[in-house]
């Protein structure tokens, strides 16, 4: 049967009927993220203490230390999110760069608590339970979203149809976009952000604890939040036994996620590195900055079996990488997680309380040594209390610090 062609009047109709629709779902659009607002609002919050921010300005332009962002800093807030409710502030350019942002952090009260580390809220046994059950959903969620997303892209690549680097680009923004709304149908957890957002973030070797097994996960559903729009994806330097996961080898092969080599151990135990793959470390870290990529590295070089009474022995590894691709060190801490999932006790759940915090600043070292001991203090600090140093404390630090560069570079 021979098809009529359209009149004009059904092509305006047409035409029509398109408009309506996209006026439709902008509409949509504009009311859930409205009703998300009312719902899980936004709060925000104070910024850094002026007499830092003059600190941290007169420092700028030192080879060693400065702040990533060169706008005024004072115009940058932050804000707290919870997990049923990570809804995105990346219409507004402004995000946080105040160490103010965690409580009783650089310049807040302290009247609200006068030990450090607050007592943390025990879940009753019903709760814990339903925490559990939530969790494990979360995580059997993941394992089943992970494969339907990553293997049609596997797929595509090797047809051809896209290149490595969109490949790793679409896993990384695949797997953070499953973690991320599995977190807001699940809420088993309540996660508080500190985040830093930069308009145009520069290269660098992102560094963080390790004390859970839901670290990743919580990295993924919360890295937009933390880190904004412009960031740049992070490839992770994982241990290579972790492939014989099938959902990690899927992932971690898929988004380009770099392999060391060491013999097999428990929790807790000395590290034994496959030197040999540090090689293959360098050439993939220059190459990971070139395809748009930062990179990220655990210090404490494992999962730490016993994150309460603090941090592992933190190798100089990331100091290493940032120093030979010249590029610098950017920090983030997490906090809670292991009343979550506990690397010896499993799936506990004696607290639901997330902290997640990214640091405004960039650090050029001089030596190892000032890079392991200023990530025990700032990064140390936060991961076993929840809150920042004093702007006292900080202030110490960085003089420190700073003078240990001054003599260094003479």
């Amino acid at each position: 049967m021979m098809m009529l062609p359209r009149t004009n009047t059904q092509h305006q109709k047409s035409r029509f009927t398109r408009a309506v629709a996209c006026l439709l779902l902008i509409l949509s659009c504009n009311i859930v993220t409205r009703t998300e607002a009312l719902l899980f609002g936004v709060r925000k919050r104070s910024t850094l203490p002026i007499s830092l921010i003059s600190k941290l300005q007169d420092q700028q332009q030192h080879q060693f230390y400065h702040p990533v962002n060169n706008a005024a800093p004072l115009q940058e807030t932050g804000s707290r999110i919870y997990a049923s409710s990570l809804t995105s502030n990346e219409g507004s350019p402004s995000s946080s760069s105040a160490l103010t942002d965690a409580p009783n952090g650089a310049g807040a009260s302290m009247a609200t608590s006068t030990t450090k580390g607050a007592t943390r809220h025990q879940l009753k046994p019903w709760q814990s339970t339903l925490t559990r059950i939530g969790m494990m959903s979360y995580v059997v969620g993941m394992c089943v979203a992970l494969p339907l997303t990553l293997i049609p892209q596997k797929l595509m690549y090797k047809m051809g149809v896209m290149t490595k680097e969109q490949k790793e680009h679409y896993a990384v923004a695949t797997s953070a976009f499953c973690a991320r709304w599995l977190l807001r149908l699940i809420p088993f957890c309540r996660v508080t952000i500190y985040p830093y957002h930069h308009p145009n973030p520069v290269e660098s070797v992102w560094v963080c604890n390790h004390s859970s097994l839901l670290d990743i996960f919580i990295m993924l559903a919360c890295d937009r939040q933390l880190r904004g729009s412009t960031r740049r994806p992070i490839k992770t330097v994982y241990w290579k036994e972790l492939e014989k996961n099938p959902i990690c080898n899927l992932l971690f092969k898929q988004a380009g996620f770099i392999p060391v080599q060491m013999a097999a151990n428990k929790a807790g135990e000395d590290n034994d590195y496959d030197k040999s793959s540090f090689k293959r470390l360098l050439k993939d870290s220059k190459q990971a900055f070139k395809d748009g990529f930062d990179m990220g590295i655990l210090p404490e070089g494992q999962l730490n079996p016993t994150p309460e009474k603090g941090l592992l022995p933190v190798f100089s590894g990331a100091f290493t990488l940032a120093r030979m691709s010249r590029r610098p060190i950017q920090m983030m801490a997490m906090n809670g997680a292991p009343d979550l999932w506990h690397p010896m006790h499993g799936m506990h759940c004696i607290g639901r309380h997330v902290k997640l915090r990214a640091y405004p600043y960039t650090f050029r070292f001089a030596n190892s040594t000032d890079f392991v001991d200023t990530f025990k203090t700032i990064v140390g600090h936060f991961a076993l209390y929840g809150q920042d140093l004093s702007e006292e404390e900080l202030n110490n630090l960085l003089c420190k610090i700073l003078t240990s560069s001054a003599n260094s570079n003479k």
